[in-house]
């Protein structure tokens, strides 16, 4: 009988998982295994690192829900390059299936596993599994990529009816698992070279079992989404996007729901989870954006060399609260609100005039569900370098953001303690408190909270000029 290898990688889940599927259907017994890849896992600066965290502990759930099915996890650590060919040849696969992967360093890793599986006449396959369209699915009248957002979402939506959202198979396959023991177990953290946090802690579920529990709680708020997903201090977002990072939730799953719910805030959410294929499919047409501005021109705007602003912004001390807020949201937490990375990164570009790719850096490090697609993308946008971008004359106002989505400064109390007894009237601005209100409640500018790094009005009007100096005539 032929023999398959299934590559888990960001697709966590034994259920609806369309690569699997396609190895148990293809007539083969099938085994399965997941790679610690040191290629990815050597470069991460922080031996605590939350999702490698997540990921162990998921992958542990994986191995169990394989088990249940009659199966079993083959789990590695090592070069995924050199591990798979080798676990491939060990078990005498004739062919090896996984689901794609579109950032440029998979897609070379990938390119060289199958033509190292092709030295020995072993298949490779790759499917489609963590967007519902891809590649070259969805383009223009003219056969070219999309480059602005709203006519890619009426394409999308309109070739909605094409796409398959029912679940892959699993139950009715499950006999084509292969149930050779794996040769060693599961490898705990340290062995890995890494440590435990408090991913639990901060309420973190990983796992299929956790997805389910996040999607069912969003499933009762979705309604609401659009009214109250820009106020960080509400329960407005899905918080799911770590689940749909690593698979442990399908893609299609999530569109099944906000399609049958019909609701205005079902149809805002699956608004979001278009984009998410958009910044895929650009990743995937223009790959130079990983590296460098979208719009090739903006390469020539001039940036400040201040690593003193830069580690300011970092660490929640420009003096501006709701900026300082997120960004120790994110230290604290791994997670960020999407409307706070909006002014988080519009701060940092346009009113600090530092590099917005040292900012992509930094939300690289720390944020658990970082995709670099997402990422690079909603960078680009922030900084109007990229595709469909905020137009370059638009910089977020930190003062009136914060007055707008945080009103009653529930979210900054939160993250920034030292300003818990500030006054409303103040909260949003306390550089501008009276000495005697300062006294009065106990939090005295800047000995215990910043003043301003920069002043807002002039740090527009010199964004506007760096940005004037570049663009296209």
């Amino acid at each position: 009988m032929k023999r398959a290898l299934f590559w888990f990688r960001r697709d966590l889940r034994a259920y609806d998982n369309a690569g699997l599927s396609a190895a148990l259907a293809s007539g083969a017994r099938v085994h399965c295994a997941f790679v610690f890849d040191r290629d990815i896992l050597d470069q991460l600066p922080d031996r605590c690192d939350r999702r490698v965290e997540f990921i162990w502990h998921s992958v542990r759930e994986l191995a169990a829900q394989l088990a249940g099915l009659g199966g079993s996890l083959h789990v590695l650590h090592g070069r995924a390059r050199d591990e798979i060919p080798a676990l491939a040849e060990r078990l005498q696969v004739d062919a090896v299936y996984c689901n794609r992967d579109y950032e440029p360093a998979a897609v070379e890793r990938d390119d060289a596993v199958a033509a190292r599986l092709g030295t020995r006449a072993c298949a490779f396959h790759a499917c489609k599994d963590q967007v519902i369209f891809e590649r070259d699915e969805v383009l223009t009248q003219a056969g070219t990529p999309f480059t602005v957002f709203t006519p890619y979402r009426n394409a999308w939506m309109k070739r909605l009816c094409e796409a398959r959202l029912e679940p892959w198979p699993i139950e009715e396959q499950r006999a084509a698992l292969a149930d050779t023991p794996a040769p060693a177990a599961l490898p705990d953290l340290e062995a890995l070279g890494f440590e435990a946090g408090n991913l639990l802690a901060i309420g973190v579920r990983p796992g299929s079992i956790g997805a389910q529990a996040g999607l069912a709680d969003f499933l009762g708020r979705m309604a609401h989404y659009k009214l109250l997903r820009d106020f960080p201090g509400r329960k407005g977002v899905s918080y799911l996007s770590v689940h749909l990072r690593f698979g442990t939730l399908s893609i299609r799953e999530l569109v099944r729901h906000a399609v049958a719910d019909g609701s205005e805030g079902a149809q805002c959410w699956l608004s979001e989870l278009i984009w998410r294929d958009f910044y895929f499919q650009i990743l995937d047409h223009f790959p130079h954006a990983a590296q460098g501005a979208f719009r090739r021109e903006y390469d020539a705007l001039r940036f400040d060399q201040r690593p003193d602003l830069l580690e300011a912004w970092q660490q929640g001390r420009t003096g501006y609260p709701i900026v300082d807020a997120a960004m120790r949201q994110l230290l604290q937490t791994g997670f960020m609100h999407n409307r706070l990375r909006m002014v988080a990164a519009s701060f940092l570009v346009k009113d600090l005039l530092v590099d917005w790719r040292l900012g992509e850096a930094w939300f690289a490090r720390h944020l658990n569900d970082f995709d670099l697609a997402a990422n690079n993308g909603g960078w680009q946008w922030a900084a109007s370098t990229g595709c469909d971008a905020q137009p370059w004359f638009r910089i977020f106002n930190p003062l009136r953001q914060s007055e707008k989505f945080d009103p009653d400064g529930r979210f900054i109390r939160r993250y920034l303690p030292e300003l818990a007894r500030v006054p409303d009237r103040w909260l949003h601005a306390p550089w501008t408190m009276p000495p005697l209100e300062q006294q009065a409640c106990g939090v005295h500018i800047p000995a215990d909270y910043p003043a301003p790094v920069v002043d807002h009005a002039g740090a527009r009007e010199r964004a506007l000029a760096r940005y004037k100096a570049v663009r296209p005539a």
